[in-house]
């Protein structure tokens, strides 16, 4: 969320961010008519409170001799300038709601380094590693390897439960399982990572903190009941609110979790996109990389978490690109995002395998996460930081592509071998 006084004291930079984001300026008018409605009743309020204080002082003084009829009737108006104030302070109560509901509904304000553009074709390619594979005959996308081979399969998985479900079976379930406790290992021991286990339930509270609510509601998979559960669709969720509402030590950041976990999402906005294999799943796996740190250092936290999830990549030996996101194309809570893009042949492209975000203090100021220096300090906000590293599946589907033979067998890459107990190729 942004910071009232921010909004209040920058009013054109706003309107530009919101619509280099694309979305309405016109919010801010109803923001500045709140906000002078707060004033208002406020400057009406301390009138009274002035007032109230003075009468009262008055009334000290005629009530010395005892109470008289004029001492009655000056605590008579009295009362009245108090029921006065209290209805004042109700509408400033109500003003600052609605002004936090508005500005719980803008997104985060762009670093001054983020492309201005309206959408994905103004993105940035920072760099790239490694290149395309020549292939020396037709290659398969993951779908055809996949149910080919026998682990991969979609038609059980419909029945089961509906489209956009699928059943990794045998040496994919394995490929699967692999790759996570491979990604666990790196960023745990290689990154310095702290690996943890969040439940897969959130509440309400926690989805407002990262965002997902109020704007991201139909995108939930929600438990119909009086708890107000939903399923998380990123261990972001319940990581990042791992310290809402706490206040900590300086000294104590900055945190970093790497969390595997079962993500679940409705795809409510992708209208039949990637609707063929795994590229768009309403269930996928993914080890999520979460940090909170001090404000002066999330610039740099953001290129190493970058670099963390690039670095599985390059251990795999699979071809990506780096992509920092335009204004147009960034997450509702993010200030900065690179998107690391993985190279497909079946589909002559990169695609997006993680992305990861700067939230600055956006997050925490919804969480009321904060921390506090040296000294006795006043508590700042901190700064919250994700990034896939990597989404489970999709690296599945690059491996089974990227190291495919003629012959339709599938090599594993060396790095996974201590992790498929001795098997080396898929075939």
């Amino acid at each position: 969320m942004l910071d009232l006084n921010f909004v209040r004291e920058n009013l054109d930079a706003v309107r530009t961010a919101l619509k280099n984001r694309n979305f309405a300026a016109d919010a801010l008018d109803k923001f500045v008519d709140l906000d002078a409605e707060r004033r208002r009743v406020i400057g009406d309020a301390d009138r009274i409170n002035q007032e109230r204080n003075s009468a009262s002082k008055e009334i000290g003084g005629m009530i010395k001799g005892g109470f008289s009829d004029a001492a009655k009737a000056r605590m008579s108006e009295v009362a009245k300038l108090k029921d006065q104030q209290s209805e004042l302070e109700s509408k400033r109560d109500e003003a600052e709601v609605a002004m936090r509901e508005l500005l719980s509904g803008l997104p985060n304000i762009p670093a001054p380094d983020v492309p201005v553009g309206a959408d994905e074709a103004a993105n940035k390619e920072v760099r790239r590693w490694g290149g395309p594979r020549e292939f020396d005959f037709e290659p398969k996308d993951h779908v055809d390897l996949g149910e080919t081979l026998g682990i991969l399969d979609f038609e059980r998985a419909t029945k089961i439960a509906g489209s956009r479900f699928a059943i990794l079976n045998g040496a994919g379930a394995r490929l699967e399982r692999a790759l996570v406790n491979f990604m666990l290992d790196v960023h745990t021991t290689e990154h310095g990572y702290t690996e943890t286990l969040p439940p897969y339930l959130v509440n309400r509270t926690a989805l407002f903190g990262t965002t997902q609510l109020p704007k991201f509601e139909e995108d939930l998979f929600q438990i119909k009941d009086d708890r107000g559960f939903a399923l998380i669709p990123t261990a972001e969720v319940p990581v990042t609110n791992y310290y809402a509402e706490e206040i900590l030590d300086a000294t104590d950041l900055p945190k970093h979790f790497a969390a595997y976990s079962m993500c679940f999402r409705s795809e409510a906005g992708s209208y039949g996109r990637d609707t063929r294999g795994l590229i768009r799943q309403h269930q996928f796996e993914k080890v999520e990389l979460v940090k909170l740190c001090v404000p002066e250092n999330s610039e740099e936290e953001h290129e190493k978490l970058t670099a963390n999830a690039e670095r599985i990549l390059q251990l795999l030996g699979l071809p990506y690109r780096t992509m920092v996101l335009s204004t147009g194309d960034m997450g509702f809570g993010a200030k900065k995002t690179y998107d690391i893009e993985v190279w497909l042949p079946s589909q002559q492209t990169y695609r997006e395998i993680s992305s990861c975000s700067n939230c600055g203090d956006f997050q925490a100021r919804r969480m009321n996460t904060r921390f506090r220096r040296a000294g006795g300090a006043k508590p700042e906000y901190v700064n919250t930081l994700n990034g896939s590293g990597l989404a489970v599946g999709r690296t599945w589907i690059a491996i089974l592509e990227n190291y495919q033979q003629k012959d339709g067998s599938v090599v594993i890459p060396e790095i996974l071998h201590q992790y498929m107990n001795g098997v080396t190729k898929i075939g």
